[in-house]
Protein backbone atom coordinates (compact mmCIF):
# COMPACT_ATOMS: atom_id res chain seq x y z
CA UNK A 1 0.00 0.00 0.00
CA UNK A 2 1.39 3.33 -0.74
CA UNK A 3 1.99 5.85 2.11
CA UNK A 4 0.67 9.00 2.31
CA UNK A 5 3.34 11.58 2.37
CA UNK A 6 2.30 14.90 2.89
CA UNK A 7 4.27 18.34 2.35
CA UNK A 8 5.81 19.83 5.40
CA UNK A 9 4.36 23.40 4.05
CA UNK A 10 0.87 21.59 4.11
CA UNK A 11 1.47 20.70 7.45
CA UNK A 12 2.89 23.69 8.79
CA UNK A 13 1.15 26.96 8.07
CA UNK A 14 3.17 29.77 10.12
CA UNK A 15 4.89 30.82 13.15
CA UNK A 16 2.37 31.92 15.56
CA UNK A 17 3.79 35.36 16.50
CA UNK A 18 2.18 36.08 20.46
CA UNK A 19 3.75 37.52 23.45
CA UNK A 20 3.54 34.45 25.05
CA UNK A 21 5.31 32.73 22.32
CA UNK A 22 8.07 35.11 22.03
CA UNK A 23 8.54 34.34 25.88
CA UNK A 24 8.81 30.82 24.98
CA UNK A 25 11.28 31.55 22.32
CA UNK A 26 13.38 33.26 24.79
CA UNK A 27 13.32 30.98 27.87
CA UNK A 28 16.93 30.04 26.83
CA UNK A 29 17.62 33.74 27.01
CA UNK A 30 16.33 34.10 30.60
CA UNK A 31 18.64 34.98 33.64
CA UNK A 32 16.90 36.77 35.77
CA UNK A 33 15.10 34.03 37.47
CA UNK A 34 16.91 30.98 38.38
CA UNK A 35 14.01 28.55 37.66
CA UNK A 36 13.68 29.53 33.76
CA UNK A 37 17.20 29.91 33.52
CA UNK A 38 16.92 25.82 33.48
CA UNK A 39 15.20 25.66 30.66
CA UNK A 40 18.16 25.72 28.06
CA UNK A 41 16.12 23.94 25.07
CA UNK A 42 14.16 26.98 22.98
CA UNK A 43 10.37 26.42 22.31
CA UNK A 44 8.74 27.48 18.91
CA UNK A 45 5.08 27.70 18.53
CA UNK A 46 3.58 27.39 15.10
CA UNK A 47 0.24 27.17 13.38
CA UNK A 48 -0.78 23.53 12.23
CA UNK A 49 -2.78 21.72 9.78
CA UNK A 50 -6.36 20.62 12.05
CA UNK A 51 -5.52 16.44 10.89
CA UNK A 52 -1.79 16.86 11.81
CA UNK A 53 -0.50 14.48 14.26
CA UNK A 54 2.80 15.46 16.11
CA UNK A 55 4.82 12.87 14.70
CA UNK A 56 3.99 14.57 11.16
CA UNK A 57 4.66 17.74 12.85
CA UNK A 58 7.71 16.64 14.21
CA UNK A 59 8.94 15.43 10.85
CA UNK A 60 7.73 19.01 8.68
CA UNK A 61 9.61 21.44 11.27
CA UNK A 62 12.74 19.43 10.68
CA UNK A 63 12.35 19.27 7.00
CA UNK A 64 11.50 23.08 6.69
CA UNK A 65 14.73 23.45 8.61
CA UNK A 66 16.93 21.24 7.36
CA UNK A 67 19.61 23.56 6.51
CA UNK A 68 19.67 24.52 10.58
CA UNK A 69 20.50 20.79 11.71
CA UNK A 70 17.14 21.18 14.16
CA UNK A 71 16.31 18.07 16.45
CA UNK A 72 12.61 17.95 17.12
CA UNK A 73 12.48 16.46 20.71
CA UNK A 74 8.62 17.22 21.91
CA UNK A 75 5.64 18.50 20.56
CA UNK A 76 2.79 19.72 22.04
CA UNK A 77 -0.53 20.46 20.27
CA UNK A 78 -3.84 22.66 21.39
CA UNK A 79 -7.12 23.12 19.75
CA UNK A 80 -7.85 26.96 20.26
CA UNK A 81 -11.96 27.23 19.21
CA UNK A 82 -12.65 30.36 17.19
CA UNK A 83 -14.87 32.86 19.25
CA UNK A 84 -17.65 34.85 19.03
CA UNK A 85 -17.57 37.82 16.90
CA UNK A 86 -19.61 40.77 15.11
CA UNK A 87 -18.84 42.12 11.96
CA UNK A 88 -21.16 45.27 11.04
CA UNK A 89 -24.22 44.09 13.14
CA UNK A 90 -23.98 40.44 12.05
CA UNK A 91 -23.10 37.75 14.77
CA UNK A 92 -20.17 35.24 13.53
CA UNK A 93 -17.24 33.46 14.20
CA UNK A 94 -13.45 33.66 14.49
CA UNK A 95 -11.48 30.58 12.66
CA UNK A 96 -10.43 27.79 14.64
CA UNK A 97 -7.21 26.72 14.59
CA UNK A 98 -4.58 23.67 16.03
CA UNK A 99 -1.49 25.60 17.67
CA UNK A 100 2.24 23.47 18.39
CA UNK A 101 4.65 24.11 20.62
CA UNK A 102 7.88 22.40 19.32
CA UNK A 103 10.11 21.50 21.89
CA UNK A 104 14.05 21.37 20.01
CA UNK A 105 17.16 20.05 21.53
CA UNK A 106 19.37 22.22 23.61
CA UNK A 107 21.85 24.41 21.74
CA UNK A 108 19.10 24.63 18.62
CA UNK A 109 17.49 27.68 17.85
CA UNK A 110 15.64 28.78 14.59
CA UNK A 111 17.04 32.36 14.13
CA UNK A 112 13.85 34.25 13.79
CA UNK A 113 13.75 37.96 12.86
Amino acid sequence: MKENIKNPYAIIKHLHVTEKSRVLQELKNASSNPSLKKCESPKYVFVVDKNANKSEIAGAVEAIYKDKNVKVVKVNTIHVKGKKRRLRGKPGMTASIKKAVVTLDIGDNLDLV
